[in-house]
Formats: C-alpha cells, structure tokens, sequence
C-alpha cells in the first residue's frame, strides 16, 4: 500500500478530479492525502476516502511537505499551473525540493501523471515497500 497525495492548482482541479475518476480504481487500495479543496472535490466525484490537509496556500503544500521529508510520501500528483503566479510559490519550490532530496515520484502534468499511475498499477513502486522496511527506526 502506498502513500499518495493529490495537489492541484485552481485551473487545473477539474483536470485532477477527472484523471482520478480515470483511474479511481487503481488508487482504492492505497492511502490517500491532499490539499483541502482538491480533496474535497475529489472525494465528491469518487468513493474514495482522502486525508485532507489545509489548503495549498494556507500550509497545505508544507504539510504534504512534512511527510516527503520523512520520507513517509510515495508518489505525489501536483498539477501545476504553469501560466499562472502562485502566492505560494516558495512553499510550491520548497516541496518540489524535498520529493528530489528524498527521491520521490512527483508528477506535474497529467502525461507523468498517467506513467507512474500506469507504473503504480503493474506493481512497479515495490520498491517503496523496502524503503519504509528499512527506514530508521521502523519497527522489525
């Protein structure tokens, strides 16, 4: 099972809700996280249960942010918007930084998104499953 999180920007909310639709089934058995409002429309869409955090711009993106730098995060879906400016940019560049640090999958656009949600599907993120096995001070 991994750990998943959902950001979206607001021109890019309906694009997220409608890849997750998409792939709904593929995301049922895993755990689930987002921002507030992209949660929210999410959970209104599909069946699926997701642990909102605040949103975006009130310190949901840092508190995503807390669970990559633990390395407790799997693969996050940001959809950016790349036209717009964001007023938490630096909270948008300070989680980008932290999934490079600690090696985790983030998709941007909706083409990476659908590759690791395919690469999720075949089982490919098995590899994840050695990394909180192994992580400091997980229990044996």
């Amino acid at each position: 099972m991994l750990n998943i999180a959902f950001i979206a920007h607001d021109r890019k909310k309906d694009e997220l809700v409608n890849f997750v639709i998409a792939y709904e089934h593929v995301f049922i058995p895993h755990t689930l996280f987002s921002t507030g409002t992209t949660g929210t429309r999410i959970m209104e869409q599909t069946s699926l249960s997701i642990h909102r955090f605040m949103s975006g711009p009130l310190g949901g993106d840092q508190q995503i942010g807390a669970l990559v730098a633990e390395n407790v995060m799997d693969l996050i879906i940001f959809l950016r918007d790349p036209l717009m400016a964001q007023p938490h940019e630096p909270d948008i560049i300070a989680l980008l930084r932290l999934c490079d640090v600690q090696g985790i999958p983030v998709a941007t656009n909706i083409a990476t998104a659908e590759v690791l949600v395919k690469a999720v599907e075949r089982g490919d993120f098995a590899w994840r499953e050695l990394v909180h096995k192994y992580k400091p001070g997980a229990l044996e």
